[in-house]
Order: structure tokens, then sequence, then C-alpha cells
């Protein structure tokens, strides 16, 4: 399931995986002052299959993010396997600080620079830096501006238009079981912010892929309610959702776009009365509690959840990184390398559920 060896060995439980990434914190946040001295000792030679290369990743936030501590993890992994080494610096969410982040790792004189851009545009500076010093530029998670996307070798995320529509086409192909073919079907829709590009994505692809199911049920009458916005975050979603939920006692499906807003999705659902064996609901991250959820209790609401894999995003840098200190342009057709994601239903969260790990990762054999 999981590429190996971790680097920061099995822990039994969820907090435990947590409370050792944090231990080892100062070290991957500051580094080991040793960039430089590692770059120069190690031959290009070595460095092309990974041994000795000094990847320096600058993160848009670590601290209070189980998410992006996986997908951190995930590369530090990757890159024990073939015994290159991160310096990863946190921005903790300030623009200025990244851009200060990417000149101390210039001057460490790292190899190559992963980034998770916390501003597209914002980061300019960075990428003008990165590009006068010639270090190659790979980014993961949250793309460049477009302006800016000619300067990086290459952008690995998951596809979230493909990704929304694997929870869509579950949900809609479980609603016309539910439901029948004939008849209304009220669909509420809850993501980050207003014009947020990955509200729109994930939105467009779960009804993608539930309306491509509903086109062959013309009787099925499905009634899009105004979208909502939680911020991303639990106790902002509560209240909007509670709100669409009580002025629509007979709402039948609920997508709510990120796993870290689901306890609030879920009170406000509770709240107002409608949870409970008539309503259906999808999800998108692969958080390992929504998984537990479904093995636990198959035949609750919850039935699809979409998976990000922040995990094998963060592996996927590293592998990218390595083909751009290589130059291999073949490794990133098209200057974009998206994962293999999944979804993951009750009939599969045994497989999935791994108390250890906080996000599904891939599962065995699929890559």
């Amino acid at each position: 399931m999981a590429p190996a060896p971790r680097p920061f060995g099995r822990m039994t439980t969820r907090v435990g995986w947590a409370a050792a990434l944090l231990s080892v914190g100062p070290m991957l946040l500051t580094g080991c002052n040793r960039g430089g001295a590692d770059t120069a000792g190690s031959s290009s030679t070595a460095k092309a299959s990974g041994s000795g290369l000094v990847i320096g990743w600058s993160q848009r936030r670590v601290s209070g993010s189980d998410w992006y501590k996986t997908l951190v993890a995930g590369g530090q992994s990757e890159a024990a396997k073939v015994g290159a080494r991160i310096e990863v610096l946190d921005a903790n969410g300030d623009t200025t600080r990244q851009n200060q982040d990417v000149q101390t790792l210039i001057s460490k004189g790292v190899d190559v620079v992963i980034m998770n851009a916390n501003d597209p545009l914002g980061v300019a500076p960075s990428v003008k830096a990165l590009k006068k010093a010639g270090i190659p530029l790979v980014t993961v998670n949250s793309n460049l501006d477009p302006s800016l996307v000619k300067n990086m070798f290459c952008y690995v995320a998951e596809d979230q238009v493909a990704t929304g529509a694997l929870a869509g086409t579950d949900i809609a192909r479980k609603a016309v079981k539910k439901y029948g073919t004939s008849g209304e079907i009220k669909l509420l829709g809850v993501g980050g912010y207003p014009g947020d590009v990955i509200s729109e994505l994930r939105y467009k692809g779960f009804m993608q892929g539930y309306n491509k199911v509903m086109s062959a049920h013309p009787d099925l009458k499905t009634v899009e309610l105004p979208f909502r916005y939680g911020h991303w975050l639990p106790d902002q979603a509560l209240q909007p959702v509670r709100d669409v939920a009580t002025a629509h006692p007979d709402l039948k499906i609920v997508y709510s776009e990120s796993d870290v807003m689901q306890a609030g999705v879920q009170k406000a659902l509770q709240q107002a009365g409608v949870w409970g064996p008539k309503l259906l609901e999808g999800s998108y991250d692969g958080g390992m509690e929504s998984i537990k959820q479904m093995k636990d209790d198959p035949r609750g609401p919850l039935q699809a959840d979409a998976s990000n894999q922040p995990w094998d995003q963060g592996v996927t840098a590293v592998k990218m990184a390595l083909s751009a200190y290589n130059k291999q342009t073949s490794a990133c057709p098209g200057g974009t390398k998206y994962i293999k994601t999944t979804v993951v239903t009750p009939d599969t969260a045994s497989r999935y559920y791994k108390p250890e790990d906080t996000y599904v990762r891939a599962a065995e054999g699929q890559g």
C-alpha cells in the first residue's frame, strides 16, 4: 500500500503519526545547514539517481494541517528511497515569507526546488530568482499563475474535475437505486470560497459524473440548490448548510468538497433533521475519519469519498524533482502530472482504511 521505507517509523494511531512528524519538525523546517556543502560533495552522476540530491521544499503551510503534513511526509519517504535529502521551509501561509524561504534555499545551493505556492502570482519573485539561479522548479498541489507556468518543470496534483466525477458517478448510481427513476432530487453542493477555482473544479467534476448517469433517466429530475460556502472549515460550514437543510427538509443529496468541513456539514444536517436513511452524501479528500465512518456505518448517508491522496502527490513531486534535475522533460508531458486517484465507498472502505494514516494512499498495485 505505502511506499517504503516510511521516514518516521510506523505509528499505531493517527495521533502518534502526527506527533512523530511534529517531533522532527525543527529538522525538517530549518534543515541542517548543510545544503551547499552536501550539494558540492556529491557528483552529478550520483545525483542523477537521487543519491546526494538536495531538494528544497517551500511549503505554503505545514502547521495545523494533516493534509499538508501528509504531503510532505510522502515526499520525505520517496527522497529516502533514492538517497536524496529534503530541506523543508514552512511559510505558514505568508507569501512574503515564502519568497524569503526560496531565497534561503537558493543560498544553500539546493539542486531542485519543490514549491507548494501560497499565492499563484505572489511567488513571482521566487520563480524568477530560481530561473536566474538555474535551479529547476516543481510545483505541487497549488499551481502558478499562467504567466509563470513557463518557468517551471512540472505541476503535480490530482485532476480535480476527474476526481470529483468519481464521487458524482457513484452517488448518482446510488440515487437511482434509492429514489427510483422518476421524481425530484434536491442536491446541495458545499465548497470553500466564492470564486475559488478549487470549489468550481470539484463541483464541476461531481456534476459531470452525476449528470452522465442521470442522462439515462430523464424522468428523474435534479434541482441544484444554491451553492454554499464553508471556507474549508467545519464551523464555517455549519450555519449555511443548516439554513438550506432547514428550508428544504426534502433534501436528498449533499456534496461536501472537503472532508475537513465534514464535522460541520454533518452536524448541520443532523440539527436540521435530514441526516438519516433518506439522504445521500458524497465528499472529497479521502480523509481517514470519513473512510472509517463508511466502514463502520456502511448504510449511512456518507456513501462516496473522492480521494486526492496527498502522500502520493508528495511522492510524485520528488520523482518529478529528480526528473527535473536530469532534464527528462518526457517525465512530465505538457508540464502537468496528475496522480491516479480513486473514490472510496462503503464496499471498499475496509481495504483503504489504515488507522496509522490520515489520508488514503494508492491501493496496492495502483501506483
